[in-house]
């Protein structure tokens, strides 16, 4: 249990620093799409027309962003692991307090079954100390009947 609390308290910085990375790199190819869009609008060929320069600049920053998408890919990839990772521990911990639980249903359902075979037995003994004492009852009202005949004879 403490191992996977631990685990939990170091993945939980690492995931606020990978969304924090995440943003950085969405505003970065945020600027990067303005710059290719003000790239894509540049016309300095004769007649107002685009050179090959101008075009070749929008390919660069075309692939730039390109680049930036894919660092964004793959920071989505490892805040996927890191969800994943914790949800797996998360799992585990579940898994364990269950079985832990289990066990302790269990001891208790023995438990009661050891109280419920003792109230039998205190019953039962009970039940014997009853029948002893009518016994003792009747055979003294016997004896006492007997005897008063006797005595009245």
């Amino acid at each position: 249990m403490k191992k996977y609390l631990i685990v939990l308290l170091l993945i939980f910085p690492v995931t606020v620093f990978a969304q924090a990375k995440l943003d950085k790199l969405l505003k970065e190819r945020d600027s990067m799409h303005r710059e290719w869009k003000s790239s894509e609008s540049k016309k300095s060929g004769i007649f107002g027309n685009r050179t090959k320069k101008d075009m070749i600049e929008t390919n660069d920053w075309m692939e730039r962003i390109i680049q930036k998408d894919n660092q964004i890919i793959e920071e989505l990839r490892l805040l996927g692991e890191i969800e994943k990772t914790e949800i797996t521990y998360e799992k585990n911990d579940y898994k364990f307090i269950s079985q832990k639980l289990e066990r302790e249903i269990a001891l208790l359902k023995r438990a009661l079954e050891e109280k419920d075979l003792q109230a039998i037995e205190q019953q039962s003994s009970k039940r014997i100390y009853e029948w002893t004492t009518l016994i003792f009852f009747l055979s003294t009202v016997g004896l006492g009947y007997f005897y008063w005949k006797k005595v009245r004879a």
